[in-house]
């Protein structure tokens, strides 16, 4: 009888720990989707940072393709 006791005890003990991890891992995946849900949210703000951008037109374009600097007065390393 005290062997009923005993396994008794220790399959509560294992369901008791199995719960607390469930409720654990439970917590964790909430905090883990609230972090990916702020990194979505600064995404699309950084998206739409990026969509502002203008990109240069010209000679700007035409030095940086030969490989001068305008801000150098255009001369390169000639």
């Amino acid at each position: 009888m005290l062997w009923l006791l005993v396994f008794g005890g220790i399959a509560v003990a294992g369901l008791v720990t199995l719960v607390s991890y469930a409720i654990w891992l439970a917590h964790k995946t909430a905090d883990v989707l609230s972090e990916v849900t702020v990194v979505m949210e600064r995404l699309g703000a950084f998206g739409d940072l990026a969509a502002q951008i203008e990109l240069p037109t010209g000679a700007a374009t035409v030095a940086a393709s030969h490989g001068r600097s305008p801000a150098h007065g255009g001369l390169g390393s000639e």
